[in-house]
C-alpha cells in the first residue's frame, strides 16, 4: 500500500516525479559527507544515517571527519580555482555561518535545492524563520537544516552554584580560581563563548546583526575585552592554555579539573552521564536572558560528484522519523528542526514518547534563544582574541 500511495503521489505531482528521477540517479552513489568529527555521538548518528539510506535508497555515506569545516571549504575553493566543475571530492558538508557566507559569496554551492526535497514540507521556511536563516543570512534554499543547536553550560551541582549571568563570570572565577576554562576561540565552541558574552555585554546588541565595521566593533566589544581581562587570570592554568574543543573540556569536567563545561547541544550532558563519562550530579544551566542558538545546515558544493545522493541524504535527515530518532537522548539528543504544526498525529506521538533524563532540559528551561551575530563578527572576534592573548 505504501508503494501504491507513493506511485499515486508521483503521478499527481511534477515535483515528486522529478524526485523519483533523483532517487533513480542516486542509487549506487557514495556520498562523501564532510562533517566535524569531534563528537562520537554525531559520528555514530551519521553512520546510522548511512546504513538507513543504503538500505532504503541504495545510497551509501562515508563521513569525512573534519577538525574544522574550513578544511572542506578550502578543498572546494581549490577545485574551482583548478577549473574542476564536476567530480568534486565533497558531496555534502555540515556548514554554518562564516563558512556558508564564504561559499555563497564565491558561488561554490549547488542550489537552490531545498524546495525540491519532499520532506521540506515539514519545515517553516517563511522569511526570517530559523530554518531559513543562517547567522542572520537568508539561506535562499542553498542549504538544508537538520538539527537545532543552542549554547549551554553544564556544571557539577554537587560542587558549585553557577554564575547567573555572563557578567558574573569574572566574580565567580575569582571565587573559584582555576575551575573555569573555555575552548580555544579558534574552535567554534570557544568563539561562541566570546559571542555569548558579547551578546550580553554589548551596549547595542542590535548592532551585531549587521556586518561589522571598525567603529561598531570598537564600540560594541570594549566591554567584552574589559570583562575578559578580568576573567582570564582566574581561568584554568591561569588562562595560558585552553582545551582544543568541547570534548576535551567535557573530559576536564569529568576528571574534576574544572566545574563548568559548555556545549552547543543541550542534550550532550545527559548523554555523557548515561555513558558514564560525566557524574550524575552534572546539570545544564543557561545565563539569565538566554543563550545563542542556531540551526545546523547541510549544503552541497557546486561540483559535487554525487549530487543526487547528497540530496537524498539531506531529504532523509528531514524525515520526521529521522528527526525523532535524532532527538532521542540515547541516540543524539539534538532538538528537531521540523515544525510540529506540520506533523501528523503519528509523528507527534513519536516525539512525545521520547525518553527523558534528570539532566535533560526542556526547551522552556533553556530560556530565550538569542540570534547569532553576523558572521563577520565571529571572524573579527577570534582574530582579535588571538592577537590579544596568544604569544
Amino acid at each position: 500500500m505504501r508503494f501504491l500511495a507513493l506511485a499515486l503521489m508521483l503521478a499527481a505531482s511534477p515535483a515528486l516525479a522529478d524526485w523519483s528521477e533523483t532517487l533513480a540517479e542516486a542509487r549506487g552513489q557514495m556520498v562523501y559527507f564532510n562533517a566535524w568529527g569531534g563528537d562520537q555521538r554525531t559520528n555514530d548518528f551519521i553512520a546510522w544515517v548511512g546504513a538507513q539510506t543504503e538500505e532504503q535508497f541504495g545510497v551509501k555515506v562515508t563521513q569525512v571527519k573534519l577538525s574544522d569545516t574550513a578544511e572542506a571549504v578550502a578543498r572546494v575553493q581549490a577545485e574551482k580555482a583548478a577549473g574542476q566543475k564536476t567530480g568534486g571530492a565533497v558531496d555534502l558538508i555540515w556548514i554554518n555561518g562564516p563558512n556558508f557566507l564564504a561559499m555563497k559569496q564565491a558561488e561554490l554551492l549547488h542550489g537552490p535545492f531545498v524546495a525540491d526535497l519532499p520532506n521540506a514540507r515539514y519545515l517553516d521556511l517563511s522569511e526570517g524563520a530559523p530554518a531559513a536563516t543562517d547567522f542572520t543570512l537568508p539561506v535562499e534554499g542553498m542549504e538544508a537544516p537538520w538539527r537545532l543547536a543552542k549554547f549551554v553550560f553544564a556544571h557539577d551541582a554537587a560542587r558549585v552554584e553557577p554564575p547567573a549571568r555572563m557578567a558574573d563570570f569574572p566574580v565567580w572565577a575569582a571565587a573559584h580560581p582555576g575551575r573555569l576554562t573555555h575552548p580555544n576561540p579558534a574552535n567554534f565552541m570557544g568563539a561562541t563563548f566570546l559571542k555569548q558574552a558579547l551578546a550580553e555585554l554589548a551596549p547595542d546588541p542590535a548592532a551585531l546583526a549587521a556586518p561589522v565595521t571598525d567603529a561598531a566593533y570598537a564600540a560594541q566589544t570594549a566591554p567584552l575585552w574589559a570583562w575578559y581581562d578580568a576573567l582570564r587570570p582566574n581561568l584554568w592554568r591561569a588562562g595560558q592554555a585552553f582545551p582544543e574543543n568541547e570534548s576535551v573540556q567535557a573530559q576536564l569536567l569529568a576528571d574534576g579539573e574544572v566545574d563548568i563545561a559548555m556545549f552547543f547541544d543541550p542534550a550532550a550532558p545527559a548523554a555523557l552521564i548515561a555513558q558514564g563519562v560525566l557524574p550524575e550530579s552534572v546539570r545544564v544551566f543557561t545565563p539569565e536572558g538566554g543563550t545563542i542558538g542556531n540551526v545546523s545546515f547541510v549544503a552541497i558544493p557546486f561540483n559535487a560528484a554525487n549530487r543526487a545522493g547528497a540530496e537524498v541524504v539531506a531529504n532523509f535527515l528531514l524525515d520526521p522519523a529521522t528527526q525523532a530518532h535524532m532527538q532521542d537522548v540515547n541516540v543524539l539528543g539534538s532538538y528537531s528542526v521540523v515544525d510540529p504544526s506540520k506533523l501528523d498525529d503519528a509523528a507527534r506521538a513519536a516525539f512525545a514518547a521520547l525518553p527523558s533524563a534528570p539532566a535533560l532540559p526542556t526547551l522552556e528551561q533553556l530560556g530565550p534563544t538569542l540570534p547569532e551575530p553576523h558572521p563577520s563578527w565571529m571572524t573579527r572576534l577570534t582574530a582579535d582574541w588571538a592577537k590579544r592573548y596568544t604569544p
